[in-house]
This record gives C-alpha cells, structure tokens and sequence, in this order.
C-alpha cells in the first residue's frame, strides 16, 4: 500500500518495495489538525490514480480508524485501510551523499534503455562506472553478450562503480518532472538518491546490486 502522512502543514505520500521508496510531499497553510499516518491498499491507490484528474479543484481528505474516504464535488471516494505500519523512511532517505551526478533526465533514460536490452532477463543488472564529466553504462548477460554506453555528465565526486537494476532506475527517472537530474552516491554499497534539479517535493532512493 501507499503511505498517506498528513501533518499541519505538510501532505506526504511513500511507497516502498523493500528495495526501492518513493517519497512525495506537498505543502500548505493548514491541512490537518492533528499528525496522521495510514496506509492506503495499492487497488485503492490505482482507482484514485485513475479517477483523479489534473485541476487544482479542493480535495477533502477524512481518515476514519478503518477508513479513508476522498470528496471532490465530482466523486466520493472510500477505501479501506491496511492494517500495519510502515517502516520509518526518514531512515532510508540518505541524509548525505558523497558524489553527484547530474545527467540530462531524457538522455540518461534512452541510454539506459539500449544498455538494458542486453541485460540478465532475470535480474535487469547494469553497471555504472562514474568518473569527471562521464558515465560509462555496461551490461552483460549468460550468453556472453555486452552492451555499451558512454554519455556527458557533471561528476561531483572520487570514481565510482555501482550496479542497479536498470528497470527501477528507469521507473524513478521516468516518474521526475524536471529535465534535468541530479543522483546522490556514497559508495557501490549504499542507496542512491534520485531528485529532479529544482524540484525538492519528490525522492526516489534505489538500492545497488552485486554484479
């Protein structure tokens, strides 16, 4: 399911599949009384995805102890609640990352997409191998083949070497709204953290894999 947390003047969202997390947050002068934290069962999350559109049109939000329910004045909305509490994520977020990289977002992601095509069908590893003002993408696969790429970028940091699966990387790039992104490293061992330039309401954190 989806975190729904809602404070007095911030609205966050969170999802998690234990190896990667989403966070969103937006920001107003008065949301909610009292500090609140649900879980929202991922069907619910789709149908609301899906019912929702794009106006700026008020949204009143009422969370019940097994409920939640949403009213526009063109729907009303109710779900049930999943029973359970997340894991703190403000644990998972990387409070400080030793090396930037920042890549333009749609290069980035064409270039993942023909690395990934020679990728293991299983695992999706690609590997990336940071150094000044270059990203070198590899990937291989059981049946000896390999593919390349090399691409401009400002690197902030010691040479790194770090694998991902190339499907979760793609799906936070895909999911930022800016043209230009930034991604936090520390070591080949630790989580990275994806941010669009100049957007500071969403964070994506992937973990690496051993290649």
């Amino acid at each position: 399911g989806l975190l729904l947390e809602a404070g007095a003047t911030t609205l966050r969202t969170v999802a998690t599949d234990g190896h990667r997390l989403a966070v969103c947050s937006s920001t107003g002068n008065h949301i909610c009384d009292n500090n609140q934290q649900v879980i929202v069962p991922r069907k619910g999350v789709a149908e609301l995805a899906r019912m929702l559109d794009s106006s700026d049109a008020p949204i009143q939000v009422d969370i019940g102890q097994n409920h939640i329910r949403l009213v526009t004045d063109a729907l009303c909305f109710t779900s049930k609640l999943v029973d359970g509490r997340l894991p703190d994520y403000q644990r998972v977020l990387p409070q400080r990352t030793t090396s930037k990289l920042m890549a333009e977002r749609t290069v980035l992601i064409q270039a993942l997409v023909r690395v990934s095509i020679l990728s293991n069908e299983k695992y999706r590893g690609i590997r990336f191998q940071a150094e000044e003002n270059m990203l070198k993408i590899r990937a291989n696969n059981p049946d000896q083949e390999e593919s390349y790429e090399e691409i401009d970028v400002m690197y902030e940091g010691e040479p790194m070497e770090i694998g991902f699966n190339a499907n979760y990387l793609l799906d936070a790039l895909n999911a930022v709204q800016t043209e230009q992104v930034q991604i936090g490293l520390t070591d080949p061992n630790s989580c990275c953290l994806i941010e669009g330039i100049g957007d500071e309401k969403s964070q994506y954190v992937v973990m690496p894999m051993r290649l």
